[in-house]
């Protein structure tokens, strides 16, 4: 297939684009380049000749017009979004702007090629949204397809806005969609300013680990290539409008997780042990949602889709990976808001 993916420069949209290619797609990369995009993410496929860029924002009809025109896709699978809690506590106004009006745009220029195109039946929209629309869990249940939408932050209450207009545009016009809704994502290429990353660097340069309130909030992780993977089987395979929740059965405690980085980093740098002295308890996020976790029971009785990394593994490799590519990270260190507390409003 020809895709287009939107936010390809981020995080997980790049690890989408390394792997739609690596399997003989082609694909056009639209990203407005905005703080968390990052080009060294795809260097690997920047030279394949199934890779195109377009530098463009989902804001601009005009822009979303022009690369539909140019490159005609069969599938658009749509990440772009702004996605960090604190910033959109800070500042709600580029969530409503970019996720909930850019999607009304990028639907929009779909509905227009895919109905100029004369309504092809394997033509797909694919939204890619958070479990974080469905709101914070007690201690027992999880997520699924069924779930109450709930969101708490102006972040997830703008994704939960744009995976509503998505399956609108499904029962109104009829655009072929797909919406999957993911739990946290970890691994390589992780933008600096998440979790996981703070806390590897943060140990790496023996600078106090920031855990907001008691660490108690827990979350499911997901290794990213495994959600790139689970991606591209609901891209090739999903039921049209059908929800699918992508989960990787990996609850952890946020203070559990920093430890098992700690631990990972003293067996890394032994001279700096424990990095778990780092640990500086720190004033919560506002509305910070207790629990997410999500039941993967559709994706994977329909499509055999499972997660393929353990978080133990995962983990692992990511610490790895962080150390070994500091010409990746270092220069973000630099960008605006990153190394700076966020969202204590």
């Amino acid at each position: 297939m020809k895709l287009l993916v939107t936010g390809g420069l981020g995080f997980i949209g790049s690890a989408v684009v390394r792997l739609a290619v690596a399997r003989g797609h082609e694909v056009v990369n639209l990203d407005a380049e905005t703080y968390a995009a990052c080009r060294a993410s795809v260097a690997e496929v920047e030279g394949s000749p199934r890779y195109a860029f377009v530098r463009a924002d989902i804001r601009d009809r005009a822009a979303l017009d022009r690369a539909f025109a140019e490159h005609a896709p069969d599938a658009v699978l749509h990440l772009a979004a702004e996605s960090h809690v604190d910033r959109s506590i800070d500042g709600p106004a580029a969530f409503v702007e970019t996720n909930v009006n850019g999607t009304f745009h990028l639907l929009q220029a779909a509905r227009a090629h895919w109905e100029g195109a004369g309504r092809p039946a394997g033509f797909r929209f694919h939204h890619v949204s958070t479990d974080e629309v469905f709101g914070s869990l007690g201690p027992e249940g999880l997520f699924d397809e069924g779930t109450a939408y709930d969101p708490r932050s102006p972040y997830s209450a703008s994704k939960a806005a744009s995976d509503h207009l998505v399956m609108a545009w499904h029962h109104t016009f009829g655009l072929p969609v797909l919406l999957t809704n993911c739990s946290n994502n970890y691994g390589p290429f992780h933008f600096p300013e998440k979790l996981i990353p703070v806390v590897i660097l943060h140990a790496l340069h023996g600078r106090p680990i920031p855990v907001y309130g008691d660490g108690g909030n827990v979350r499911d992780w997901l290794f990213v290539e495994d959600h790139a993977d689970a991606l591209l089987t609901v891209l090739e395979r999903g039921e049209v409008g059908r929800p699918y929740a992508v989960g990787g059965g990996n609850e952890r405690r946020n203070i559990d997780l920093v430890r098992a980085i700690c631990r990972l980093m003293d067996e890394r740098r032994p001279d700096a042990a424990p990095h778990e002295a780092l640990i500086a308890f720190v004033a919560d996020r506002p509305g910070h949602d207790a629990r997410y976790a999500i039941d993967p029971a559709r994706i994977r009785g329909e499509l055999g889709w499972r997660p393929s990394v353990t978080v133990e593994e995962g983990l692992a490799r990511t610490v790895d990976w962080f150390l070994a590519r500091e010409d990746w990270w270092r220069p973000l260190l630099a960008r605006d808001g990153v190394g700076r507390r966020l969202g204590a409003a």
